[in-house]
C-alpha cells in the first residue's frame, strides 16, 4: 500500500530542497559557511518550521553559534526568496536548529572502531589453544 504524505510533509520536502539551494547561492554572510540542510519539519498549522542544519568541516562550538545565528538573521530573506519559489499562501516562519546527530555519528563510530580494535588486538596477543 503506498504511503500517505500529509501536505506538511510535502511543504517540507520543497522546502528543504529549496532553502539547501537558496544557501548555497544565495546567501552571501560569510559567517555562514558550507551548510547541509538535513531535514525540515513543518507544523500541521504550516505557520512555522524547525530547519535541521550541519555545517560541513565545523567543529567550533563559537563558531557554529555565530553560523546558526547568521542563518536565523537571514530567515527573513530565505522566507522570502521561498515565497517566489514555492507555490503555497503562506511560507512558514524558518527556525534554524544545529543538528548533531551527524556528529553524534562520526563520535559512536569512532567509539565503535576503537572497541574493535581493541578486541582484535587482544586476540592476536592471546596464545591459540592447541587441541591434541
Amino acid at each position: 500500500m503506498a504511503k500517505e504524505f500529509h501536505r506538511a510533509d510535502r511543504v517540507a520536502d520543497a522546502m528543504r530542497r529549496e532553502l539547501a539551494r537558496l544557501i548555497q547561492h544565495e546567501v552571501r554572510d560569510p559567517r555562514v559557511g558550507m551548510v547541509n540542510v538535513n531535514d525540515v519539519e513543518v507544523s500541521r498549522d504550516l505557520t512555522t518550521a524547525k530547519v535541521f542544519v550541519t555545517l560541513v568541516g565545523e567543529d567550533d562550538r563559537s563558531k557554529i553559534d555565530i553560523s546558526m545565528d547568521a542563518l536565523n538573521k537571514a530567515a527573513g530573506f530565505l522566507r522570502s526568496q521561498l515565497a517566489k519559489e514555492i507555490q503555497i499562501r503562506t511560507i512558514p516562519r524558518l527556525q534554524f536548529r544545529y543538528d548533531e546527530t551527524s556528529v553524534r555519528g562520526q563520535h559512536l563510530s569512532a567509539l565503535i572502531d576503537k572497541a574493535v580494535k581493541s578486541d582484535q588486538k587482544k586476540s592476536d596477543d592471546e596464545p591459540e589453544e592447541q587441541n591434541d
